[in-house]
């Protein structure tokens, strides 16, 4: 069994790392104490990203955040995706390794996206085994992460928290918080993210992250949240993230900005709004 533990990465703000920011970081990090990087992306052999890898690891911890192992998915994992990802983390020793609560492959089509999935005794099995065959190839705990969902399945037979909090259980993983997407998944399906939150097995949370999101309406007219990872964190979430850690108290707080990625001190200036919410925490606000 592999106890969480939160000594891995500090209880600072991240953010995930784009190569444009790579000489600005190496410059002057200013609150910044981490990093992420998307695993796929340095699964090659050499050049310019394994370059900067290295010059990075040797000076920040480093969060690897899997997109492509499915594993929610109905088939096998892929072993030869997963030994890859080994190569990666043997060679950089990251202070964590997390993917996501979801699956993204059929037969032998991988499909570009991170596709939901019912929350089913059968998933729950299917996907504890998956997460316990990661951890024994990599030799190391994994964190979980919540999605981002737009519908949900009606042969649901538990919900989102239940189903996490039993692969906890059953797995001894850990669980990464997405606040934001916590409240894209409740605007969307019409629930209250501050239950959400109060339902959520806390203690297992090793990591949280933080992003934006694009509005939209749906075919009636309702609110549609879309975690587009494209923009400044909305306030509302700043605000959910407040209540999450009167309750933890301080965690690891990544930023993630993927798409129209901003100039460095943009994105600088949302890893230091990060940075007050966890000062606030010592000042007791």
């Amino acid at each position: 069994m592999f106890d969480l533990t939160r000594e891995g990465l500090p209880n600072r703000p991240g953010v995930g790392f784009k190569a444009r920011h790579f000489e600005a970081l190496m410059a002057d990090p200013g609150p910044v104490g981490w990093l992420e990087i998307h695993a796929e992306n340095y699964m090659g052999a050499g050049g310019r990203p394994q370059a900067q890898l290295a010059a990075l690891a040797e000076r920040f911890p480093i969060s690897v955040h899997g997109v492509g192992l499915s594993i929610g998915g109905a088939e096998p994992l892929d072993a030869d995706h997963l030994a890859r990802l080994k190569a990666l983390v043997d060679r950089i020793a990251p202070a964590r390794f997390s993917e996501h609560l979801a699956w993204s492959t059929h037969d032998t089509s991988y499909l570009n996206d991170l596709l939901p999935l019912p929350y089913t005794e059968e998933t729950l099995a299917r996907v504890a085994g998956h997460v316990s065959e990661v951890q024994e190839r990599l030799d190391r705990q994994m964190l979980l992460e919540n999605p981002s969902s737009y519908l949900a399945f009606t042969e649901s037979e538990m919900t989102e928290t239940e189903f996490l909090s039993e692969l906890v259980v059953r797995t001894g993983c850990g669980l990464l918080l997405d606040v934001n997407n916590v409240f894209v998944s409740a605007t969307n399906l019409g629930y209250a993210p501050e239950s959400y939150i109060e339902a959520f097995p806390l203690a297992a949370v090793g990591e949280i992250h933080l992003g934006g999101h694009d509005s939209d309406e749906d075919d009636r007219g309702a609110p549609l949240l879309i975690d587009s990872h494209g923009r400044a964190v909305a306030d509302p979430v700043w605000a959910l993230l407040a209540m999450v850690l009167r309750r933890t108290g301080p965690l690891p707080l990544l930023v993630e900005w993927d798409t129209d990625v901003p100039d460095w001190p943009v994105l600088a200036a949302e890893a230091e709004r990060a940075g007050r919410a966890l000062d606030r925490l010592g000042a007791g606000q």
